[in-house]
Parts: structure tokens; sequence; C-alpha cells
């Protein structure tokens, strides 16, 4: 019996998704939510096989306080799904500086302090499982959402680090990459203004945040769908190292790296001809 510890545990999302999924497989789950008290009903259901704790993950003090929650409670984690995140739409130029540092934060700097606080334990046993959420966005960014996608672009190379750096301790390291999905991730678009300080750009802006709003309750994925893939791949025979959910996800992937391969290929004589020039072989001595 394993224990799974998962940030960003919103009614409707992934991170209740990943729950259930962990309970389905007869698992222990520890879920973390900045509001815990919307998941009462959902942990009265479950007895003493969950725990639910208040956790914002910006906050260090609470991420050590949650951890060591975890450990005395069920022992050990042997799984860490970094979850917690969110979106901010602005422009490079205009997006308001709180704003860009907050969503940082938040997308980026909690996940390593989340790596931080669980991964000495995970070490001593020499096994565990660390499940990062990226985005599509993390693989090919979003105009009006350049900061999301450049933290999402940071999870990206860090996880790829990550899973070099621990895989002598027998940690494994997946990224995750959902398309749009029918979570709440969108809900908060229409509760908020558009902080956009470069009026150049408040078209761009404004239509990004209409189009979040429009597709609220209406995207393709299914979080329980994208979290049943994730836990196959997790137990497929080679793991793989990241994993793209949702068929609009897939597309939109599947034409970035083409489009990467040709512009590649295009330029490879010019990206060879960088080196400095190879010395003549020197003749070889009697």
């Amino acid at each position: 019996m394993r224990t799974w510890f998962i940030t960003g545990g919103t009614p409707g999302g992934f991170g209740m998704a990943y729950a259930d999924a962990a309970l389905e497989l007869g698992d222990n789950v520890v879920l973390t939510a900045r509001r815990p008290h919307l998941l009462d009903d959902w942990a009265a259901r479950h007895g003493d096989r969950v725990l639910v704790r208040q956790l914002d993950v910006t906050d260090a003090p609470q991420t050590h306080e949650a951890v060591r929650a975890a450990e005395d409670r069920f022992g050990r984690i042997d799984v860490l799904v970094n979850n917690a995140g969110r979106g901010w739409c602005g422009s490079i130029e205009g997006m308001p500086d709180s704003d860009v540092r907050t969503s940082f934060e938040l997308n980026f700097f909690s996940v390593t302090r989340m790596l931080r606080a669980v991964l000495p334990g995970m070490r001593e046993r020499r096994s565990g499982w660390i499940i990062n959420m990226s985005s599509v966005a993390g693989l090919r960014s979003v105009p009006g959402f350049g900061y999301y996608s450049a933290a999402k672009y940071a999870i990206e190379g860090l996880t790829d680090a990550l899973r070099h750096e621990v895989a002598p301790f027998g940690i494994k390291v997946m990224a995750v990459e959902p398309g749009a999905f029918r979570t709440r991730a969108y809900a908060s678009f229409a509760d908020e203004a558009v902080k956009e300080t470069v009026d150049a750009y408040l078209p761009l802006v404004s239509s990004v945040r209409a189009s979040m709003i429009e597709q609220d309750g209406r995207q393709p994925g299914d979080p329980h769908r994208g979290v049943r893939a994730v836990v196959d791949a997790m137990n497929s025979p080679t793991p793989p190292r990241r994993i793209v959910l949702g068929a609009d996800g897939y597309a939109s992937v599947q034409a970035q790296l083409t489009d990467m391969v040709a512009e590649l290929g295009a330029f490879e004589t010019a990206s060879r001809s960088a080196d400095f020039p190879r010395r003549p072989q020197e003749p070889l001595q009697d």
C-alpha cells in the first residue's frame, strides 16, 4: 500500500481525480487545498485512508508541516503529485510585475519547495514517484499566457534534470502535459478583470480571457480519464518521461515538434558552421 501526497485538491480538478484513482488502487491519500472545508464530504466517505490538509504551497512553513503530518499519519510518502497551479492572462510587456512574480511563485517555486520537502524520505528509502503537472503550454507557448507558459517550460527543464539526478536512488519522475480539460481552471477568469498595463495588447489579452471563459465547462478533456492514462503509464514496464493528455493537446504538441524538426533541418548547415574549424589530421609518427 502506497501513500500519495497530492497538491491542488480543488473539487472537480486533477488533484481530486488523482486522489480517487489512488483510492481505487487501495492506497492512502494526503490531499491538500487552500480551502480544505470544500473536501469535507469527500473525506468523510473515505475515513482513515485519507488525510486532508490546508496548504498554500507558496507558504514554506505550511509545506513542511503538511509533509510532516503526512509522514506522521501514514509513515511515508511514496508518490508526490505536484498539481497546484493556475494561469494569469497578460502580455509579456504589460503583465503587472507583481502578477509575474506571483505566477512563478505558485507555478514553479512551489514545486521546488515540495520536491525538497519530500525527496529526502524517498532517497532514504530508495524508492518513490514524482509526478509534475506541466501543460501543453510548457511545450508550445500561448500568446497572452506567456508567463504561465514560461513557468511550465521551467517545470519541463526541472523535471528532465531531476529525472536523471534521482534515478540512482530508485525514484521515478514524469511530466504530465494536459491540453484543455474540464476542471475549474478556467472558472476564475470570469471574476477577474484584465490588468494589462499596455493598452496596445488589450485586444489580445481580452480575447484570450474571453476564450477561456467561453470554454469553461466545455473543455474536451476528462480529468479522471486523464489520470487513468497517467497511472497506466506509471505502471508500464518502461514509463515515459512525459505524457501529453488530450487529443487537442497531442495534435498541438505534434505540430510543434514537426515544425521544430523541419526548422532544425533547414538551418543545419548554419548550426554546424558555428564550431571552430577542425584541424587537419596530423600525420602518423614512425
